[in-house]
């Protein structure tokens, strides 16, 4: 197999071939088909997450094929496609897996940061944290669902069933997410980068109501606002233009320090909340829902052994909707 390897924080990965990995009991080897990156992977190498498992094969949002199974799995999974997401396995014991809230497990294990992920041509995974996908979909435009997807189908779901919907950081999760509040009726206002008339652009082609800057003011107060931008200098600013008894969804696992804040901007029955992970249930619901919303992924594909081009150009801002590396 092939895989591009993470050895330090803040190095660029390296392009290795290594031995094809075997999977162990309850797993199964997956030949990767595309694997989008998530900026969360950047997060990773960036080294705002702190103890990733290292040498690492970073890549949480993995569509491919099932190619061998290990003791305890069905080989009627050959040859299906799968998916496999950022929360790799769970503990079930816990009292979070035991209350529905495997995503907030004490043990969990993390795609792409504790075991190795899908920036390769081959990963194994926990075969209980592998979704079935649709056969005839296209790998590349169904990858940023497994991250960018379901994490903005949870936030949305944290930020409640109110009409007026502002995203902050029109990226891979937001345009998913832009696109399913549309289908449901609602109306969608998107922030971006003060002077980012690209991604204002590319949220008006989607049918978004509205699209400004951070900073700016909607038409109308928003009934939630979800921040997919990790930056919590967004907290304070999403809180003035959210309604009394609003909602204000921190999306990101990092976030930037939220800064110092009146409490007026709190007061009148607003909250914040933020979201952890995911769990099979989102996946569950979610692609259904992509599905009968006719959500179309913005992508970008780069061979694997650009990955770190693709880092870099998520990491400046440059693309509109998704990179997807395919082997």
């Amino acid at each position: 197999m092939r895989a591009m390897v993470l050895h330090e924080i803040g190095q660029p990965l390296v392009l290795l071939e290594r031995q094809d990995p075997l999977p162990g009991a309850g797993e199964i080897l997956v030949r990767v088909e595309a694997c989008a990156v998530c900026r969360t992977d950047l997060h990773v190498v960036d080294g705002d997450l702190s103890s990733p498992k290292l040498p690492l094969v970073p890549g949480h949002e993995i569509v491919g094929r099932v190619e061998a199974v290990g003791e305890g799995v069905s080989q009627e999974r050959i040859g299906r496609r799968v998916g496999v997401p950022w929360l790799g396995h769970t503990c079930g014991h816990c009292s979070y897996c035991t209350n529905g809230q495997e995503n907030l497990c004490d043990e969990p294990q993390f795609t792409g940061y504790t075991r190795d992920g899908g920036f390769a041509t081959h990963v194994v995974a926990d075969q209980d944290y592998a979704f079935e996908l649709a056969e005839d979909g296209d790998p590349v435009s169904l990858a940023p669902l497994l991250c960018a997807g379901l994490i903005g189908w949870r936030s949305l779901k944290k930020a409640g069933e109110g009409r007026r919907i502002g995203l902050y950081g029109f990226g891979a999760a937001a345009h998913i997410i832009a696109q399913i509040c549309r289908w449901q009726g609602r109306e969608v206002s998107a922030f971006s980068k003060p002077g980012d008339v690209q991604a204002q652009d590319f949220a008006r082609s989607l049918g978004v109501s509205w699209a400004g800057a951070s900073g700016d003011k909607p038409p109308e107060l928003l009934d939630a606002a979800i921040l997919f931008a990790p930056v919590g200098d967004l907290v304070p600013e999403a809180l003035k233009v959210v309604r009394k008894g609003g909602r204000v969804v921190c999306g990101g696992i990092h976030m930037s320090d939220i800064p110092s804040m009146p409490y007026s901007l709190l007061w009148g029955e607003r909250s914040i909340c933020s979201v952890a992970n995911l769990t099979r249930k989102d996946a569950e619901e979610f692609f259904p829902i992509a599905l009968a919303a006719g959500v179309r992924t913005h992508t970008v594909r780069y061979p694997l052994a650009e990955a770190n081009a693709a880092l870099d150009d998520l990491r400046s801002g440059r693309l509109s909707g998704a990179a997807v590396l395919v082997p």
